[in-house]
């Protein structure tokens, strides 16, 4: 019986961590309230492990990391369109998320890992679309 429990402890000491991490769910959608083509909810922040799973409500979306705005040393993922895609964040900062094929209509959201308090300044810097930026600066403005 000793053996048992001691060997539960162990065990739930070693897979704590894992046991502890969250799974956020994320909509892609063609129209929310009064906004076009968004991401609900629009912003995240997550500890390290957590997961996030993009699912899309609406046909025609993918998520993916956009290019050049995620923390160094972080894996880049890109969803098929209209299928659902779960990331694992491990490494801390801000990621940059996307949906493609309307980016250029500002579909974007912002996911911090961590406790980061202030987004690096390359995360806008570089060509952005316009409604795009516009929806980064707002997301930041909320973290």
């Amino acid at each position: 019986m000793f053996r048992t429990i001691a060997s539960a402890l162990v065990l739930a000491t070693l897979f704590g961590t894992t046991a502890m991490a969250e799974t956020f769910e994320v909509k892609m959608l063609n129209k929310s309230g009064d906004q076009v083509m968004v991401f609900e909810p629009d912003h995240l922040r997550l500890a390290p492990g957590d997961s996030v799973k993009f699912v899309p409500t609406s046909k025609g979306h993918n998520a993916e990391t956009v290019k050049d705005r995620i923390p160094e040393g972080a894996k880049p993922f890109a969803g098929k369109i209209s299928k659902e895609i779960e990331v694992t964040f491990d490494t801390e900062g801000f990621y940059a998320v996307e949906c493609k094929p309307h980016y250029a209509m500002g579909m974007v959201m912002t996911i911090v890992v961590g406790d980061s308090a202030k987004a690096p300044e390359s995360f806008l810097e570089g060509r952005i679309p316009p409604k795009a930026k516009a929806r980064f600066e707002e997301q930041l403005s909320k973290l």
